[in-house]
């Protein structure tokens, strides 16, 4: 499985951005997708995270009513909505997977695949 993440760029503060996970190589149907992000210094934390048998999606607290996680299945694509960015939001977002997981792990080391990354700065 390869995963190819996209859309990152400078945005204002209260700005909004989508971030893009293309998957090839397997179909997303199988995988449960999630988004990570680390800031230059910082440790990487969980994101968003959506579930390949479906319910609800994950979130972390810091981006609740913020982001929203979507996936379209037709273009094995796993979407990162992020509205209301903050400049603590400036960070490399990575998608990753793994087959089959009942729900998102908060823990990167439960994923299989990962996206190369893509900057996403967000100005005051």
């Amino acid at each position: 499985v390869q995963l190819q993440a996209s859309g990152g760029g400078l945005v204002q503060a209260g700005g909004s951005l989508r971030l893009s996970c293309a998957a090839s190589g397997r179909t997303i149907t199988v995988l449960t997708l999630s988004w990570f992000r680390q800031a230059p210094g910082e440790d990487r934390e969980f994101v968003a995270g959506i579930s390949w048998s479906g319910g609800n999606p994950y979130f972390a607290d810091s981006v609740k009513g913020r982001f929203t996680i979507s996936r379209d299945n037709a273009k094995n694509t796993v979407y990162l909505q992020m509205n209301s960015l903050k400049p603590e939001d400036t960070a490399t977002y990575y998608c990753a997977a793994v087959p089959y997981r009942s729900r998102p792990s908060t823990s990167g080391n439960e994923y299989l695949y990962w996206g190369q990354g893509t900057l996403v700065t967000v100005s005051s």
